[in-house]
């Protein structure tokens, strides 16, 4: 009886995978064992960075906010907190959006804030 190898689905697999490689060089990109490892080890970097992604935004947005609050004399913290305590409900997206797009709208945002937490110019 003969032997039967599943020609079709292995080929399949194997050219799914040197698809994922593409651009890699050298024999990563044409060896299938090569391919496989690093297209893994690709995929893993690829999961990671995804949540990684999330933070360095964050950490932007917090930048862009803290540099627009100096530059209307309050710090970040005390900012925060007085958004906190008039209730207004920006996410740090958006008060980057502001700071960076709408100077002069996020300057009256400031203002506000100054007078809740009893900085006086």
């Amino acid at each position: 009886m003969a032997r039967t190898k599943n020609s079709p689905a292995s080929r399949k697999r194997r050219k799914k995978v040197l698809k994922r490689a593409k651009g890699y060089r050298q024999g990563r990109s044409k060896l299938f064992k090569r391919a496989k490892e690093f297209s893994e080890k690709g995929l893993t970097y690829a999961f990671r960075d995804r949540r990684k992604k999330k933070r360095d935004f964050r950490s932007l947005w917090i930048t862009r906010i803290s540099a627009a609050c100096k530059m209307n004399g309050i710090s970040y913290s005390k900012f925060i907190s007085g958004i906190k305590k008039i209730n207004m409900n920006l996410n740090r997206k958006t008060l980057a959006e502001i700071a960076f797009n709408h100077p002069e709208n996020f300057a009256s945002l400031v203002k506000k804030v100054k007078e809740v937490v009893g900085i006086i110019e």
